[in-house]
C-alpha cells in the first residue's frame, strides 16, 4: 500500500487537472463584459471564504507547539521569507536573462510568498519527516505571510522599480477586509465550526481547489481578451521552467547544507526542506488581487510554473526517500 502511494503521487491529481482545464477554458472560452464582472465578484467572494476557512482549520494549539521547536521553525521562516528573496535578487542576472524583465517581476513575487500547507505536509509524511512540525511550519508560514508578503513586495518591487504594487493604506485595508478579517473571524468561531470542518475536510479541500481554479480561469480569460498570449513566446515559457528549477535547486541545496551544519536529524531535515522551499499558489493568487488590485499574468504565470515544478521535484524526492526508508527497514 505504501509503495503504491509513493508511485501514485507522480500521476496528475485532481488539482493539477483542474488547473489545466481552467487554463484551457480561459484560453478558448474567455468570459467578457457582464459575465467577466460577475466572475470578478465570485472570485473575491471565494477568496474571503478561503481565508475564513483557513482561520477555522488552523489550530492555535498546533501553532504554540510548533513554536517550541524553534530551530526548525526559524529555519523554515528564514528560508521562506529571507533566503528566497536573496537568491532571486543575487541571481537576477541569470534569471532575468532566461525569462525577460516583465516575467522576472513574477519571480520576485514568488520569492515573497509563504509556504504551501497541504502538499508540504503530504510530502513530509511520505518521506518519513516530522509531520507535526510540518503542520506547524506550514501553518505558521501562511500566518506570517499575511503580513510579511505585502511588506516584502513593497521593498523588492520598489528596489526593482516595478509599477503596480499598492503597499500603502489602500493595500493594507484591502488585505485587512479580504484576508485578515475573514481569517480572524474564522479563529473567533473556531470552537463552534471546528467539529464541522473536521467532518467536512473533503468539502473544504474542494473549496480551496475551486478558488484557485476560479482565479486561474479569470486571469487567463482576461489575458486572452487583452491579447497577452500573442506577446509571449515558447522561449520565455521554457525559460520560466529552467529559472524555476534553478531557483528551487539553489534554495533546497542551501537548506540541506544548513540542516547538516545544525546537526538536524533526517526527519527534521526533510521537514525543513519541504516546508522551506515551497511557495503557495493558494495564498499567492488571492494576495495578488489584494496587493496589486488585479490579476497580473506576468506575476501569476511564474507562480503557476514554479508551483508545478516544485510539485514534480518534491514528489521525486519524497518518493526516493520513501523507497530508501523501505529498503533500510527490510535490511533491519
Amino acid at each position: 500500500m505504501a509503495r503504491c502511494a509513493a508511485h501514485s503521487i507522480h500521476l496528475p491529481d485532481a488539482f493539477t487537472l483542474g488547473v489545466i482545464l481552467s487554463i484551457l477554458l480561459g484560453l478558448f472560452v474567455p468570459c467578457r463584459g457582464v459575465v467577466a464582472v460577475g466572475f470578478d465578484w465570485l472570485t473575491n467572494a471565494a477568496i474571503v471564504l478561503l481565508f475564513f476557512l483557513y482561520g477555522v482549520k488552523l489550530s492555535r494549539r498546533s501553532v504554540v507547539e510548533g513554536i517550541l521547536h524553534w530551530r526548525l521553525q526559524t529555519l523554515v521562516l528564514l528560508s521562506t521569507f529571507v533566503l528566497f528573496p536573496v537568491v532571486v535578487w543575487l541571481g537576477r542576472g541569470v534569471l532575468e536573462s532566461l525569462v525577460g524583465t516583465a516575467l522576472f517581476s513574477g519571480m520576485l513575487y514568488v520569492a515573497c510568498l509563504p509556504s504551501t500547507v497541504q502538499s508540504s505536509i503530504a510530502f513530509t509524511s511520505i518521506a518519513g519527516g516530522n509531520v507535526p512540525a510540518a503542520v506547524c511550519s506550514a501553518s505558521i508560514s501562511s500566518l506570517f505571510g499575511v503580513v510579511l508578503t505585502p511588506l516584502l513586495v513593497g521593498v523588492l518591487f520598489s528596489m526593482d522599480h516595478v509599477q503596480g504594487a499598492r503597499v500603502g493604506l489602500e493595500a493594507v485595508l484591502t488585505i485587512s477586509y479580504q484576508i485578515l478579517l475573514p481569517f480572524a473571524l474564522g479563529q473567533w468561531v473556531q470552537r463552534l465550526l471546528k467539529p464541522w470542518a473536521d467532518r467536512h475536510r473533503l468539502l473544504i479541500a474542494t473549496n480551496d481547489r475551486f478558488t484557485i481554479w476560479l482565479v486561474v480561469y479569470s486571469s487567463f480569460s482576461s489575458a486572452t481578451v487583452q491579447g497577452y498570449w500573442a506577446q509571449l513566446s515558447w522561449v520565455q515559457l521554457t525559460g520560466l521552467v529552467v529559472a524555476s528549477l534553478i531557483l528551487l535547486s539553489a534554495v533546497q541545496l542551501i537548506i540541506w547544507c544548513v540542516c547538516h551544519l545544525l546537526h538536524f536529524c533526517h526527519a527534521d531535515s526533510v521537514t525543513s526542506l519541504f516546508c522551506g522551499s515551497k511557495k503557495s499558489l493558494a495564498v499567492g493568487a488571492p494576495m495578488m488581487l489584494a496587493i496589486f488590485g488585479k490579476l497580473d499574468n506576468n506575476l501569476l504565470l511564474p507562480l503557476m510554473i514554479f508551483h508545478q515544478v516544485q510539485l514534480m521535484v518534491c514528489s521525486n524526492l519524497a518518493g526516493r526517500w520513501h523507497r530508501t526508508a523501505q529498503i533500510r527497514g527490510q535490511r533491519e
